[in-house]
């Protein structure tokens, strides 16, 4: 069934004259009102499937039925006690977490919950500034990166357009090329505390960090007495074929931030560090109001056990291969690159991704133009052969137009 965009703004819908709305997002096309799995419906009752995922959030589909329970119990339970005492929910979400990356790093930690990504990068930024000490708080990230939006977390994305509108920017933040290893190591003086990294940068392009690299980074960190952060906040979950992107280079970061996946559209974030790098917060330095908040973590512990029943991350590697195999074959993509189920198709010289992106959306495919060239595609790690076998032929079908 062909998707058609709205002829109003979304906001007309609801009788209004004016958009509630700060215009920070831009118009929107469409406005969903159900999910289910790997299908979207708009207000007109069309079909889509998404290949986006809410940008890599809905990892097990939309309406999970285990996430849905979880939420229904604890709403009905206990929503929220604040940090001046403990809840069970938050208790067992953090063992869980715990558990996921002693398995994946051989190292015990401990956990700091928040709201979003970009606050599990504001806490991992505030960490390093700690473990440093005064006079020892420079944070080196990579040019493409995208770490959020708030004022510290834009300040470390190396994406200097985004700066410009809120200049000056906070001190304390250097950026060198990606998987530039001598490029690293020059903008490393005694004033650098920590290195923070992308093992995919997903906002620049679905970029892969080179396994080398990161093992090189590893090395210079561990030389010059540094703490190495990487942010798993698109790339964590499974959606890379394992647990986290950093482990298909066999490193083990000092800290890790996570969200979206997590929460599988609930909105919670994490910061996990080793216990001695977390050990150096002491009571006062760091907290949130909705930090480890009964209803949010209640959904963490049932994603989690979902995923591993499901064995998320050997999913996306099966269903990552056969879609990556499938869309390489397409009129118009020259390239392919990510990992699992985290996407890129680079499109012919004279492709623009954003027309593509747009007719797809109007054919009923939900993908996003992570670049002026580039089409990301992030399904749910449940995503059937079928529904990849449908979303290439609508891809197909709309890109043999643009090469005609």
């Amino acid at each position: 069934m062909t998707a058609h965009a709205f002829d109003t703004p979304a906001f007309e819908l609801h009788g209004q004259q004016h958009c509630p709305f700060m215009p920070v997002f831009g118009p929107p096309q469409v406005m969903f009102v159900r999910g289910r799995g790997t299908e979207l419906w708009d207000t007109t009752g069309t079909r889509y499937l998404d290949f986006l995922s809410g940008l890599a959030v809905t990892s097990l589909g939309h309406s999970h039925p285990a996430v849905t329970e979880a939420l229904l119990q604890q709403a009905d339970t206990l929503l929220h006690v604040s940090n001046l005492f403990a809840n069970p929910a938050a208790a067992h979400a953090a063992l869980e977490l715990n558990g996921l990356l002693a398995e994946v790093t051989g190292m015990h930690g401990q956990v700091f919950f928040c709201n979003s990504g970009a606050e599990a990068n504001e806490a991992a930024l505030k960490l390093a500034r700690k473990f440093g000490g005064r006079g020892r708080h420079v944070v080196v990230s990579a040019y493409g990166s995208f770490h959020g939006r708030t004022l510290a977390t834009l300040a470390a994305t190396g994406q200097p357009a985004k700066h410009e509108p809120f200049q000056p920017m906070p001190d304390g933040f250097r950026h060198v090329e990606f998987n530039d290893i001598a490029a690293l190591e020059a903008s490393l003086d005694p004033s650098v505390a920590a290195v923070l990294l992308e093992p995919v940068q997903g906002e620049g392009g679905v970029l892969p960090a080179h396994p080398q690299y990161l093992r090189d980074v590893r090395a210079l960190c561990d030389e010059r007495g540094l703490l190495l952060m990487i942010d798993e906040i698109q790339t964590g979950f499974g959606r890379t074929g394992a647990w986290f992107g950093f482990q298909h280079s066999g490193v083990v970061p000092d800290v890790v931030t996570m969200a979206k996946a997590m929460g599988n559209g609930f909105p919670v974030g994490a910061v996990w560090a080793k216990r001695e790098i977390a050990g150096v917060f002491q009571p006062g330095d760091h907290g949130s109001t909705y930090s480890g908040t009964a209803i949010a973590t209640a959904v963490v512990s049932a994603v989690l056990r979902e995923m591993r029943r499901i064995d998320a991350p050997s999913l996306a590697a099966a269903r990552g291969a056969d879609l990556s195999a499938k869309v390489a074959a397409l009129p118009g993509v020259v390239g392919v690159r990510g990992a699992g189920l985290l996407l890129a198709l680079e499109l012919a010289p004279g492709i623009d991704a954003k027309a593509v992106y747009t007719r797809l959306l109007a054919d009923g495919l939900v993908t996003n133009a992570v670049t002026n060239t580039a089409l990301r595609l992030a399904p749910p790690l449940t995503v059937t052969g079928a529904e990849i076998d449908e979303a290439v032929e609508i891809m197909r079908t709309a890109l043999q137009e643009f090469t005609a």
